[in-house]
């Protein structure tokens, strides 16, 4: 069924595909980098121990997401970097 298209509306639908869209993979560090600070933020009023794991759970995983993420720009054709 065609009904109500314009002449020609077929052919003028959507442009050929000219590359591939990349994404990045999947991945649990912005869950575990939440997870972090939020621990951070009870342990500024429960126990000074919760800060310190957060701390070192959302230092960890910042340095690994920024780590992946430079990965993931490297693997970029040329012209698509800026």
């Amino acid at each position: 069924m065609q009904a109500n298209l314009p002449d020609g509306a077929l052919e003028r639908q959507a442009p050929p595909a000219g590359e591939e869209i990349h994404l990045p993979g999947p991945t649990i560090l912005p869950l575990a980098t939440a997870v972090g600070i939020t621990l951070i933020v009870i342990g500024t009023t429960i126990n000074w121990i919760f800060t310190i794991v957060g701390g070192v759970i959302t230092l960890y995983c910042v340095i690994r997401w920024v780590r992946d993420t430079r990965r993931d720009v490297d693997a970029l054709p040329e012209e698509h970097r800026h």
